[in-house]
């Protein structure tokens, strides 16, 4: 694993164009199927959780909101700028 994380807010919410993307700790059980999807964008962490990274910035929105869709507790909230819920719905 690599350090890549932003260390202030590893878990969001971090901005990405009109959205804002966090993950929910607590709900994430490490499947790690974002890792897969948004490669820039997420990483799990020592304990198995998805942290967000620094290259989150580099991701298409479409990667990130099948990285979303894809996992399995829906552990990844993204939301627009006016608040309203993206994913999940």
């Amino acid at each position: 694993m690599t350090d890549l994380k932003n260390s202030e807010k590893p878990f969001g919410p971090i901005e990405k164009d009109d959205w804002t993307i966090y993950v929910d700790k607590d709900k994430c059980i490490g499947a790690g199927v974002c890792t897969a999807i948004a490669s820039k964008s997420f990483e799990l962490d020592n304990e198995g959780k998805a942290l967000i990274l620094k290259g989150v910035d580099q991701e298409n929105k479409e990667a990130l909101l099948d990285s979303a869709k894809a996992c399995p507790v829906a552990a990844i909230i993204i939301k627009n700028k006016n608040g309203s819920s993206v994913y999940p719905e």
